[in-house]
């Protein structure tokens, strides 16, 4: 086996061993199916760039956030405009009934997912990670910021969710 398919061998097995992190990403930063699939391309592409600068002794996690992050990031920012005037056609897209969730949980996640749509790219990057349960420390490693900065930056983010998810109750 050559050392280049080894090399892309093992980027498809980690890939594909954390690919919910791609998907949840995506899942936060778009809403159209078909800018989904070009958003996951996107990331793919880039995950693949980027891995000869991949350092082994870091967490292969927090690598692939961080690159994912940086390429919705940018891709809000070229697309935003389209994407705000964009309504889904797709009814099930943003459907959390389906994950096994009685109907007063599944309103109060489409609430707290339409609240997060209206935050601007790096707070939903803050709360994206913060909602996945990763610590400060985790989450100021993946978006390169001080963990004191995460803190307070998401203290201030949940009082603004909280009073923001008031006025859908």
């Amino acid at each position: 086996m050559a050392a280049g398919e080894s090399v892309r061998e093992g980027f498809m097995a980690l890939v594909e061993a954390h690919r919910g992190i791609v998907h949840k990403v995506v899942r936060v930063y778009c809403w159209a199916p078909d800018d989904r699939d070009d958003l996951v391309q996107d990331i793919l592409a880039q995950l693949w760039r980027a891995y000869p600068s991949y350092d082994p002794a870091r967490p292969f996690t927090t690598w692939m956030y961080r690159v994912a992050l940086n390429v919705a990031i940018s891709w809000v920012r070229t697309h935003a405009p389209r994407q705000r005037a964009t309504v889904p056609l797709d009814p099930d897209a943003h459907d959390v009934s389906a994950a096994g969730l009685d109907p007063v949980a599944a309103e109060r996640v489409r609430a707290l997912m339409a609240v997060v749509r209206q935050l601007e790219p790096l707070d939903r990057a803050l709360v994206l990670l913060y909602l996945d349960d990763h610590t400060y420390r985790d989450i100021a490693a993946v978006l390169g910021l001080s963990e004191t900065n995460v803190a307070t930056k998401l203290h201030r983010l949940k009082a603004r969710l909280r009073q923001r998810l008031e006025t859908f109750a």
